[in-house]
C-alpha cells in the first residue's frame, strides 16, 4: 500500500490571482504530487490550496510553495478578515493512506526546521506536530497575529520552536504554523444579518471553547475567576469545535466560520444543525453553509442520510442522490455552485482515465451497451451480460422498496423498507462491477494465450498463466451467481409484503436475477472445463448448482406470491 498524504496550506493572499496562480505552479511542478483544490477568498484575503501524494513530493511541493509564498507575499501590507501570522500561515500535513499521525508529526517538525534553515522562516509546530501540550493548539500558536510578533520573538516563552528574532525576513514572510492533524473541516455558517457581534455570539454558544463568564451571565458584567484567580469560561455545545463570527464583505452578510477538528465527534450535519438552533435562538437564521476547501467522502454521505431519516425515507438510494440532499438540506450552494466532484477529496484523488477503463462497460448508454454485444467481439458475452440481468434485478427489488417506504399510509414502515432498499443499493453495485470485471476476466485469458512459447521455459508460464486466467474467468460468473442469490431473498419479502401495486415488478426482479444465475452458471461451467486440474474446477462447480438449485426454489415463491397480489 502506498503512503499517501495530504498538505492544506492556508497562504496569506486571496485578491490577487497571478500571486495564488504561481504558487500553485510552484506546488504542481512537483513530480507525484496532485492539486486537488484551490480555494481563494477576497474577504479573508487568503488562498486554502489541497493536495496530496507520497510523503517526499508532499513535502518537497509544501517548502515550494512556502518559498514563492515568500518571494510574492510581504506581510507587511497584508489585511484579511481571517486570522493570520504569516505569508504561509498554516501547513499541516494530513495522514490519508498507510501512514500515521504520528509519522506526519515526524515529517511537519522535519519541514519546519528546513524552512527555517534555508529560508529564514520562523515556524511553531502545532497539533500532532507540537513540542508542548499548549502549542497543541493553533490559537496559542497564532496569538496576536502577525502584528505580535516582534514582541513574541523576544520572549522566551512565546518565541516560535525553530526561528531567531525579528529581521527585515521575518517582517516580510511573519511565522508559519507547521502541524500534523487528522482531517479537518473548514466551514462557514451564513446568517442572515450584517452584525459581527450577534455572529460572534452564536460562535461562542456553540464552540468547545466556549465563553467568558460573567457576572449575572449578561455580556457586559464582570468577568469570573476561581480561587486561584485563573478566568472561568462556560463550554460551548459541540466537541472539537472552533469558530469566530465575522462579517464578509464580498457576500454582505455575517457568518459563523468554524474548524471542525474531530469529524467523529462532530459530524457536519449536527454542527449545522446546532448552529441553525443556536442562531434561532437569538432570533436569526443560518440560510446555508460554504465548505472551504475539500471534505471526505463520508462527511456528505452521513449527512445526506441523516436528513433522509429525519425525513423518514428510504436510504437505499444511490451515492448521487444521498450527496444532493446533503447539499440541499444544508444549502451548501446558497453562495454557488456546490459540485461534489470538486469538494469530495475521494473523487478527486481518483484516476479518471483508471476508472474509465476499468468501468468501460458500465458507463455505456443501454444502446451503445447492447450494439457493443451484438458486434463481432466476443466480449461482453454471456458473462457480462449475465450480471447485468443480476444488476437489473436487483434494482427492480430496490425500487419496490423504495417506492413501498413512500406509500402514504404506510410511513411507520418506512425502515422496513429502507432497510431493503440500502441491501439491493449494495448489490446493485457489486453485480454492476462484475459487469466489466467478468470481460476483464475474458480478455485476461486472451492475453494469455498470447504470450510466447518458443522455448519449454516459455511454454511452461505461457501454460501457467492461462490456467491462472482460466480459473480467475470462471469464479467471476460464480461472485455473479452469489450476489444475483442475494437479490431474490429481496423480492420475496417485497412480494409479499410491498406495495402490492408494484407486485408485478418485484416478480420481474426474480425473473432478471434468476436469468443472470442461470446465465452466470454456464459461464462457470464452460470455463471450468478448461482447467487442467479438475480439483480446482469440482467446488466451483458444486457451488454453482447449488446456488442455482436454490434460486430456482425462491423464483418459485416469489412467482407465486406475485399471482395472488395481482387481482383480475
Amino acid at each position: 500500500m502506498k503512503r499517501i498524504i495530504e498538505c492544506v496550506p492556508n497562504f496569506s493572499e486571496g485578491r490577487n490571482r497571478q500571486v495564488i496562480d504561481r504558487i500553485v505552479a510552484a506546488i504542481a511542478q512537483v513530480q507525484g504530487v496532485k492539486v486537488l483544490d484551490v480555494d481563494p477568498g477576497e474577504a479573508t484575503n487568503r488562498t486554502v490550496v489541497t493536495f496530496v501524494g507520497e510523503p517526499e513530493p508532499v513535502m518537497e511541493a509544501a517548502f515550494r510553495g512556502a518559498a514563492m509564498a515568500k518571494e510574492l507575499i510581504d506581510m507587511r501590507s497584508h489585511h484579511g478578515a481571517h486570522p493570520r501570522s504569516g505569508a504561509t500561515d498554516v501547513l499541516p500535513l494530513i495522514p490519508v493512506q498507510g501512514i500515521t499521525l504520528e509519522e506526519c508529526a515526524a515529517l511537519a517538525r522535519t519541514l519546519a526546521v528546513r524552512l527555517y534553515k534555508e529560508l529564514g522562516i520562523p515556524c511553531y509546530c502545532y497539533e500532532a506536530a507540537a513540542f508542548t501540550p499548549e502549542r497543541r493548539n493553533l490559537a496559542v500558536c497564532r496569538a496576536g497575529e502577525y502584528e505580535a510578533l516582534p514582541e513574541k520573538m523576544a520572549d522566551p516563552a512565546r518565541k516560535p520552536d525553530f526561528g531567531g528574532g525579528w529581521n527585515d525576513t521575518v517582517a516580510g514572510t511573519g511565522a508559519t504554523n507547521v502541524g500534523a492533524r487528522n482531517f479537518l473541516i473548514a466551514v462557514n455558517f451564513n446568517l442572515n444579518t450584517t452584525s459581527t457581534r450577534r455572529a460572534m455570539a452564536v460562535a461562542f454558544d456553540v464552540r468547545e471553547k466556549g465563553r467568558k463568564a460573567r457576572e449575572g451571565g449578561s455580556l457586559t458584567g464582570k468577568l469570573l475567576k476561581d480561587e486561584e484567580g485563573r478566568q472561568i469560561w462556560i463550554p460551548g455545545t459541540l466537541k472539537g469545535c472552533k469558530a469566530i463570527g465575522w462579517y464578509i464583505d464580498e457576500y454582505g452578510i455575517a457568518q459563523v466560520s468554524m474548524n471542525i477538528t474531530d469529524i467523529e465527534a462532530t459530524p457536519l450535519h449536527i454542527a449545522y444543525e446546532e448552529v441553525s438552533r443556536a442562531a434561532a435562538a437569538r432570533g436569526l437564521r443560518v440560510t446555508g453553509a460554504e465548505i472551504v476547501g475539500l471534505v471526505p467522502r463520508k462527511v456528505l454521505l452521513d449527512a445526506g442520510k441523516f436528513y433522509l431519516e429525519k425525513q423518514q425515507r428510504s436510504l437505499g438510494i444511490s451515492e448521487e442522490e444521498i450527496i444532493k440532499i446533503a447539499v440541499k438540506s444544508m444549502s451548501l450552494d446558497d453562495l454557488g455552485p456546490f459540485n461534489p466532484r470538486e469538494k469530495v477529496i475521494e473523487y478527486l484523488m481518483e484516476d479518471e482515465q483508471a476508472v474509465a477503463a476499468r468501468e468501460r462497460l458500465i458507463r455505456m448508454s443501454l444502446k451503445d451497451f447492447t450494439r457493443e454485444t451484438a458486434s463481432e467481439s466476443p466480449a461482453p458475452g454471456g458473462g457480462s451480460v449475465s450480471a447485468a440481468m443480476g444488476a437489473l434485478g436487483a434494482a427492480l427489488a430496490t425500487m419496490v422498496a423504495n417506492l413501498s417506504s413512500h406509500k402514504r399510509g404506510w410511513d411507520d414502515r418506512w425502515k422496513e423498507f429502507s432497510d431493503v432498499a440500502v441491501q439491493g443499493q449494495a448489490l446493485i453495485d457489486e453485480l454492476l462491477a462484475l459487469v466489466d470485471e467478468d470481460t476483464a476476466a475474458f480478455n485476461r485469458i486472451m492475453d494469455a494465450f498470447g504470450l510466447p512459447k518458443g522455448t519449454p521455459e516459455e511454454k511452461a508460464a505461457r501454460d501457467a498463466a492461462i490456467q491462472e486466467a482460466t480459473l480467475y474467468a470462471a469464479s467471476v460468473p460464480l461472485k455473479t451467481m452469489e450476489a444475483s442469490l442475494k437479490a431474490l431473498p429481496l423480492a420475496l419479502q417485497m412480494a409479499r409484503s410491498g406495495n402490492p401495486a408494484s407486485a408485478s415488478d418485484a416478480g420481474v426482479a426474480a425473473l432478471a436475477a434468476v436469468a443472470g444465475i442461470r446465465g452466470a452458471r454456464l459461464n462457470v461451467r464452460i470455463n471450468s472445463a478448461g482447467l487442467s486440474d479438475k480439483a480446482q474446477a469440482r467446488p466451483l462447480l458444486d457451488r454453482a448448482d447449488a446456488i442455482q438449485a436454490e434460486a430456482l426454489e425462491l423464483e418459485k415463491q416469489i412467482i407465486e406470491a406475485v399471482e395472488t397480489n395481482i387481482e383480475i
